[in-house]
């Protein structure tokens, strides 16, 4: 019996390595929760991670190719007009940690443990029992 993407997903999430780059604010991670990415070099992206990388253990991730499937999965329709605030902002650092608290928020509510968003060729991947190569892990429980 072929597993499920979602299966094959939290068995390579939890089977991984991930990279953090701590934060400047002490309560981010009660706040958006705790960001790590499948690499260093796209860990870098963020900073400067931290020279060791950790392991995860999750259960119930909501999980989407693209941020406004994620959004859609957790808001329903409203979920479009956050990427439009986002993309409209003068201020979009503020804006996006914003729409990250929210959506912190949102799910924990839901009952989820993480947020996971992967680029569209992760679905093939997952589908051929692979990790995709680019994963952006946001715990919820850190």
């Amino acid at each position: 019996m072929k597993k499920s993407i979602k299966r094959v997903l939290i068995d390579k999430i939890n089977k991984s390595e991930w990279w953090h780059v701590s934060p400047r604010d002490p309560n981010a991670y009660s706040k958006r929760g705790k960001f790590l990415a499948s690499t260093y070099q796209q860990a870098e992206f963020y900073g400067r991670p931290n020279d060791i990388p950790e392991k995860v253990r999750i259960s119930n991730p909501v999980y989407g190719f693209s941020e406004i499937e994620i959004l859609k999965k957790l808001f329903q329709n409203k979920g479009r007009f956050f990427l439009e605030d986002l993309e409209n902002a003068e201020n979009s650092y503020q804006k996006r940690i914003d729409l990250d608290a929210k959506m912190f928020k949102r799910a924990k509510s839901l009952a989820y443990d993480a947020i996971v968003l992967m680029t569209l060729t992760g679905r093939k991947d997952l589908e051929g029992n692979r990790k995709p190569r680019s994963i952006e892990l946001n715990l919820l429980h850190a």
